[in-house]
């Protein structure tokens, strides 16, 4: 795919992915360390260890990120703006939230709303940013378009396509809708099937700004290659003292 683009352009997309719940301790550090070493957007990690991935990317550029609500978006409006303070708290920067997916297809729209905005409030009060997951594989294009107006309104800082614990993830007919119907104040962020630097340049060119990736090293190694850099000579890491 012929696209201008910089090592960084590409490298400031990828939030790389520590979610899945199998992850061991030592896998997560190991994780911190290459996405400092690749230098990508953000680390979005299981919610128990973000306080420490934030004290290890205290001074980078690479932003500490975790999940609300997660992966299923049922918890009460309550619960999310707990584990939404407690983010904070532990040095969150970034917030993806799931949205109430039962409430969504129930079309309560006046509950999602309150849902979205309760977290977005308090995440903008303490100056960090969110992204709402509408986990589109289970909406139409009706659903979508209205939670994408939903977002706009209350000024989320993204909309996201997708957890990646559904049937599906992004796709390009869904990401071309959801950048069409959300001002450029409102990013769109890919999760879910953005496994290769081609299809990071493909939903780059739709207008997404951000990706969910487990694949971060494969995609920013062939990054390297195609622009001439030099790779980056990661072996792997354990977590600092005290980690």
């Amino acid at each position: 795919m012929d696209l201008q683009y910089t090592y960084s352009d590409v490298a400031k997309m990828i939030d790389h992915s520590l979610l899945n719940p199998t992850l061991t301790w030592d896998d997560l550090g190991h994780g911190i360390a290459l996405a400092l070493a690749y230098d990508a957007a953000s680390v979005c990690i299981l919610p128990y260890a973000l306080k420490h991935c934030a004290e290890w990317l205290r001074g980078s550029d690479v932003k500490a990120s975790t999940t609300i609500g997660f992966p299923h978006g049922g918890h009460t409006t309550a619960i999310k703006l707990a584990e939404t303070r407690q983010a904070l708290a532990d040095g969150g920067q970034e917030l993806d939230m799931v949205v109430n997916i039962s409430k969504v297809l129930s079309g309560d729209w006046a509950y999602v709303r309150e849902d979205i905005r309760a977290v977005v409030e308090e995440t903008h009060a303490a100056g960090q940013k969110v992204k709402v997951i509408f986990e589109n594989a289970y909406l139409n294009d009706e659903q979508k378009i209205r939670m994408c107006v939903i977002c706009s309104e209350l000024q989320a800082d993204w909309v996201k396509t997708s957890t990646g614990y559904a049937p599906s993830g992004a796709t390009d007919a869904d990401l071309i809708l959801m950048r069409k119907h959300t001002p450029p104040s409102v990013q769109v962020k890919a999760a879910g099937g953005i496994r290769d630097l081609d299809a990071l340049l493909r939903v780059r060119a739709l207008g997404v700004t951000r990706c969910g990736a487990t694949r971060t090293a494969s995609m920013l190694d062939e990054a390297r290659k195609r622009l001439g850099l030099p790779l980056i000579d990661f072996k792997g890491a354990t977590a600092p003292q005290g980690y």
